[in-house]
């Protein structure tokens, strides 16, 4: 009985016939080679206009998140401005935007345009506003505005609350789950942060602490401009001061719950007349 698999010698005939059927009805690997070098470089290059795309894209959204910071900045001045006059000496709360402007690297001429701007009679007369409100899952919204046109801040903050299946409510709805604290910002030169905290006792200091930005200072936003004076006096330097508000009790949310409350966050913060959204998510 002939055997089912091919013998030795037939497995040599078989396998040289399929040599020899290769060799005649398919192109060499060799002479494919320019072909492939050719598709490697297609791929590379548009590889590499991915990555120029992406940087210029990256590069374009840092350059527009700068031009808006820096006119929030304008706005700020203005309104300091208006309140206090243009002299930082004098002025606590534009001392602080100055140095908050400078430290998020805003032109001295720009910050010096602003100012000048501002002392213009002419200018446009920027007001803070404050809107409150509910988003999705019950998390409390806290917008706060520097705008020339209350009508269209408020027409645009319930467009995005609206959109977002939120809620926008009365003012005194929501801000009273949150505490407005001062908080400064030192260079980190070593000091010994518990002695700090001593010293600051007295000014209104509610809590000092380290962290990668440099030294956090906390305390009660009415002792803002004592504090501020203190840390001048004692030779600090002081790299940020603002103030900031600090929700009471917090709301746990799963990831796609906190998902849905960050659409209508990041809209708002879109708005050019917003400054700073806060919120009691977790």
């Amino acid at each position: 009985m002939k055997p089912i698999y091919p013998t030795k010698v037939e497995k040599m005939n078989y396998f040289g016939c399929f040599k020899q059927v290769k060799t005649k009805s398919f192109i060499s690997l060799s002479s494919l080679r320019p072909f492939f070098l050719i598709l490697c470089f297609i791929y590379q290059f548009k590889t590499m206009g991915r990555a120029f795309e992406f940087r210029k894209e990256r590069k374009f959204k840092r350059w527009g998140n700068m031009s808006r910071i820096f006119t929030r900045y304008g706005r700020e001045i203005s309104i300091a401005v208006k309140e206090g006059g243009p002299n930082p000496d004098s002025n606590s709360r534009l001392r602080a935007i100055i140095q908050n402007a400078k430290h998020d690297n805003m032109p001295k001429e720009n910050v010096e345009r602003a100012i000048k701007k501002a002392s213009d009679k002419d200018t446009a007369d920027y007001k803070e506003v404050t809107f409150e409100g509910y988003g999705m899952h019950g998390v409390a919204v806290f917008v706060i505005c520097a705008t020339d046109n209350h009508v269209r801040s408020v027409a645009n903050i319930r467009s995005y609350f609206n959109k977002y299946n939120g809620n926008l409510a009365t003012n005194g709805s929501v801000s009273f789950m949150f505490d407005k604290k001062c908080v400064f910002v030192l260079k980190d030169d070593g000091q010994d942060v518990e002695e700090l905290e001593l010293d600051l006792i007295d000014f209104g200091v509610e809590e000092v602490f380290r962290n990668e930005d440099g030294i956090q200072v906390y305390g009660d936003f009415s002792s803002f401009g004592e504090l501020q004076k203190k840390l001048e006096a004692m030779g600090l330097e002081i790299q940020k001061a603002d103030s900031d508000y600090i929700p009471s009790d917090l709301k746990k949310l799963t990831e796609e719950q906190q998902a849905d409350v960050e659409k209508l966050i990041n809209r708002i913060e879109d708005d050019d007349d917003v400054v700073r959204v806060y919120t009691n998510m977790a």
